[in-house]
């Protein structure tokens, strides 16, 4: 059985045969193109894999110091059937998840981050993982009467948005002042303490965090994101460091099994609270998200999302 941990520093891979050695400092690898490749044996022999997370609930998060979350879960399933038991986390501000993949400091980023062509500029990503839309947190009552992104943008409101997520780019796209956070807790604090007047997320990541908090808040109903005409279809995915094809590939298979079959997808995901709609359509593949095309993949797959042809 896979199980998983939080650790606050990486294990730095050290060449002694094929072996990692733990060390007790976090040391960064090389990420030099002569030193990548070869970690899916590495980590095989090694039996664990480090894991960034941006302790954002229900994708991956720690709970009575337990990493868990509907991405770990996916992480352990997968790399469970590839021969390593054990996922390891190391928590990572947001905006610093790639540069410490880039930088060597762990092996993946499991935060179901959205694949944007950017992002695939500087890594590589697994198939999509997790389809997701977007929603607001509002003071209770939503006295701004936000239903959509345009919507904030007509009312002049100013969001709190994690730094360096998606929802940053729709602000920024559309002229939205921002309050920039680093975590789901300080956008919802942003919201209750005024300094912001409402927050922009994931839906499911906004009705997790409302759960299981006391503040006079909610949470709009969930829409895609439209900019410029062309809706935002999104979906994260676990992020490796480029140079590591054979590992995306290997985990790209087992994950093909587990997405195509509905059951087992929701096996794993649903007691996070996802539902089928979150389950990626087929069709949708990171090779076309990271070309970043979204007008023609909407039209595309129109039928399979529901969107008006």
């Amino acid at each position: 059985m896979s199980r998983s941990s939080v650790r606050p520093l990486r294990r730095a891979a050290v060449a002694t045969g094929s072996v990692l050695t733990l060390v007790a400092l976090a040391a960064c690898t090389s990420t030099a193109p002569e030193d990548a490749g070869g970690a899916l044996q590495q980590l095989q022999d090694d039996g664990a894999i480090t894991v960034a997370f941006n302790g954002e609930e229900p994708y991956s998060y720690e709970d009575g110091g337990e990493l868990t979350g509907a991405t770990i879960k996916l992480n352990e399933a997968i790399f469970s059937e590839l021969g390593i038991d054990t996922v390891e986390g190391v928590q990572t501000e947001w905006n610093s998840l790639i540069p410490g993949l880039t930088a060597g400091r762990y092996d993946a980023v499991s935060a179901g981050m959205s694949i944007l062509p950017e992002r695939c500029s500087e890594a590589i990503f697994s198939e999509p993982e997790i389809m997701y839309t977007t929603a607001f947190l509002t003071p209770t009552g939503n006295p701004d009467d936000l239903t959509d992104m345009q919507s904030a943008k007509d009312a002049g409101v100013k969001l709190a948005v994690l730094s360096g997520a998606i929802e940053e780019g729709y602000t920024e796209s559309l002229g939205i002042e921002t309050v920039k956070v680093g975590s789901p807790q300080d956008a919802l604090d942003a919201v209750t303490s005024g300094r912001a007047d409402a927050s922009a997320l994931t839906a499911i990541s906004l009705n997790a965090l409302v759960a299981r908090s006391d503040a006079d808040v909610e949470v709009t109903d969930s829409f895609v994101a439209v900019i410029d005409g062309v809706p935002q279809i999104g979906a994260g995915a676990t992020v490796f460091p480029k140079g590591e094809e054979e590992l995306r590939d290997a985990y790209n298979e087992k994950l093909a099994e587990i997405v195509s079959d509905e059951d087992r997808w929701m096996e794993i995901a649903g007691p996070f609270g996802f539902t089928a709609a979150e389950r990626p359509v087929e069709g949708l593949t990171a090779e076309k998200l990271c070309e970043g095309d979204l007008e023609s993949l909407a039209k595309d797959l129109a039928p399979e999302l529901g969107l008006d042809s």
